[in-house]
C-alpha cells in the first residue's frame, strides 16, 4: 500500500530530500523529535534552507519519517511470501518491533489525528493481515486473534523498559508463544 508522500519529482530534489530524511531518521533515534533541524540539515549536507524548502515544520518531517517507517515495514511483509508461514510472521513482528522503536522517538511530534496517520495504520494492519492468516491456515498460529490484537500485543512487550536486549527478547518469545497454536 502506496502512502502519500511529499517526495520531489527532479532527481536533484529527490537526493536532498531522500538526505533529509535518512539524517533525521538517525538524528530523531539518537535525540528524540526534537532533535535541533540544523543537526539534521548538517548530517544531510544540505542546507538548513533546503531543509525548510522540504518540510517548513518540523511536524512535516516528523510525519514524512514516520510515513517512510510505515512503508518499510509494509514492503517487508512482500518478501516474505518464500518463508514457512511462523518464519514469515515472526520476522515480520521482528521488523515491527524496530518500527515501535522509532514511533516512540517520533511520539512527540505525530498528529495522531491526521488523515496521513490513519492511513498508515490502515497500510500497517493491510500489510500484517496476509501474514498472519496464513500462519493461522497453515495451523501454526492461534486462530482467534485479529491482526489488531497481535500488534498491540507486541507494540505493549516493546514499549516496557526492560533491562537489557535480552530480556526484552525472553519476553518477546513469551508473547509470541501465547500466539502460536
Amino acid at each position: 500500500m502506496d502512502l502519500p508522500s511529499r517526495r520531489p519529482k527532479r532527481a536533484d530534489a529527490r537526493r536532498n530530500f531522500d538526505a533529509l530524511l535518512a539524517a533525521a531518521r538517525e538524528t530523531f533515534a539518537e535525540q528524540g523529535a526534537q532533535a535541533s533541524l540544523d543537526e539534521i540539515a548538517r548530517r544531510s549536507g544540505t542546507s538548513i534552507a533546503t531543509l525548510y524548502r522540504n518540510f517548513p515544520t518540523r511536524e512535516d518531517l516528523i510525519e514524512e519519517v514516520y510515513l517512510q517507517e510505515v512503508d518499510d515495514l509494509c514492503r517487508a511483509a512482500d518478501g516474505l511470501d518464500a518463508l514457512p508461514p511462523w518464519e514469515a510472521l515472526v520476522r515480520w513482528l521482528h521488523r515491527f518491533i524496530d518500527y515501535i522503536v522509532a514511533k516512540q522517538a517520533l511520539a512527540d511530534g505525530l498528529n495522531r489525528a491526521g488523515d496521513r496517520f490513519q492511513a498508515s495504520r490502515a497500510a500497517l494492519y493491510a500489510a500484517g493481515t496476509p501474514l498472519l492468516a496464513r500462519a493461522q491456515e497453515a495451523g501454526v498460529a492461534n486462530p482467534d486473534p485479529s491482526i489488531e490484537d497481535v500488534l498491540m500485543l507486541i507494540a505493549a512487550v516493546s514499549t516496557v523498559q526492560f533491562m537489557d536486549d535480552e530480556q526484552r527478547e525472553r519476553v518477546l518469545r513469551l508473547a509470541l508463544a501465547g500466539l502460536r497454536a
